[in-house]
């Protein structure tokens, strides 16, 4: 297998043609031999995505894309948010060589692939809007064994790609064990008390935790300053799901959508069981910060002497500027501690991990070279 590095380009523009020209002008010390490309184009670009994928293709002559629209994309040390259709977008591209039987592009349908490869690692994209969607998370790692990625954009017309553009369910690249490849999530939120019991719940509205009135406990938890003006904890305080069968602690993020003062209720974006366990937690830059420079050091110790030939990079919209206090921040980290090499990404509307969907989180996948 070539160990050359994959190669990026990016481009903002008023119109796709000129962005996707430049980026292809930007391609042009790429392998060869490529035969795989990432594409991904913020919403500024969300009516053009069919005419970018065809000129792209036609002229780079690489059959397999894979990507979307997202709302917002990175590129190295760039990001691009901020673009709405109508007033031009931004593109950014990565494009290399895999070897063509040890991966296989989907969309909707993954087949048989993946059992017939396993192990093997999903790099995928999925709709919000789609209602079965973790269904198919859930039944793809469960054949695959292992899926890094996110949602892409909740509006706008179709925002998928798999050699083709698509809509709805779960699309991606299936990388079999042969490519060697590396993942790793971070929080951006840190616990604020301790896991508590859900014992009454109706459809997303929590009514009691531990047997007591949970905005009660959610009051305990964040403190007598904040339960004072609750209104103060809106973006600042989100609710935790410990994931019970991991061997390290880790929890899904959801967002705390509403309080009931009257009733002593609270309502989340996902729907626990009685009998589950819940955490408060809050949105924190700088465990943010130190999380992610654990994991990086992590993936670093797992690379040994081994370049990075390609990363991909999936963030919550969430996290960026908005956590790290400005733009090009998050890249920054990851290059301070892995190096230079080619990274694309974008950010997401759920950061997927293994075989379940969180928020506030970065999930990073990269494929290394040789021993230098």
């Amino acid at each position: 297998m070539s160990d050359a590095p994959f190669t990026t380009a990016h481009a903002r523009a008023s119109h796709w043609g000129l962005a996707a020209k430049a980026c292809l002008d930007g391609l042009g010390n790429a392998p060869a031999a490529a035969n795989l490309g990432f594409l991904y184009a913020n919403e500024g670009f969300s009516a053009d995505l069919s005419s970018i994928l065809t000129f792209l293709r036609e002229t780079t002559r690489i059959a397999h894309w894979v990507g979307g629209v997202a709302p917002g994309i990175f590129v190295d040390g760039s990001e691009y948010r901020g673009d709405f259709p109508g007033t031009g977008g931004a593109l950014g591209v990565m494009v290399g060589h895999l070897p063509p039987e040890l991966f296989h592009v989907f969309g909707g349908d993954w087949g048989t692939w993946p059992k017939e490869h396993f192990p093997s690692l999903g790099l995928v994209h999925g709709d919000p809007r789609d209602p079965g969607l973790m269904d198919s998370v859930e039944d793809l790692a469960a054949c695959a064994g292992f899926l890094a990625g996110g949602l892409l954009s909740a509006s706008g017309p179709p925002a998928q790609l798999a050699d083709q553009v698509m809509a709805g369910g779960l699309s991606g690249i299936l990388l079999e064990s042969g490519i060697p490849a590396l993942t790793g999530m971070t929080q951006g939120c840190s616990p604020i008390g301790p896991v508590h019991t859900v014992t009454e719940v109706w459809d997303g509205v929590v009514m009691r935790l531990d047997d007591r009135p949970a905005l009660e406990v959610l009051k305990q938890d964040v403190g007598e300053l904040l339960a004072r003006d609750l209104r103060r904890i809106a973006g600042y305080i989100h609710v935790g799901l410990p994931v019970t069968d991991s061997d390290t602690p880790d929890y899904q993020v959801r967002t705390l959508i509403g309080i009931d003062p009257t009733h002593g209720w609270i309502a989340m974006g996902d729907r626990p069981d009685v009998g589950d366990p819940l955490i408060f937690v809050r949105r924190d830059a700088n465990s943010a910060q130190a999380d992610l420079k654990r994991m990086l050091a992590d993936i670093k110790a797992r690379l040994g002497n081994r370049p990075i030939r390609a990363g991909i990079y999936v963030s919550c919209t969430g996290r960026g500027a908005h956590m790290f206090g400005e733009e090009g921040a998050e890249a920054a980290l990851l290059r301070e501690t892995l190096g230079e090499f080619p990274l694309l990404g974008f950010f997401a509307n759920g950061e997927i991990s293994r075989d379940r969907l969180y928020g506030f989180t970065g999930v990073l996948t990269v494929i290394p070279g040789g021993d230098e």
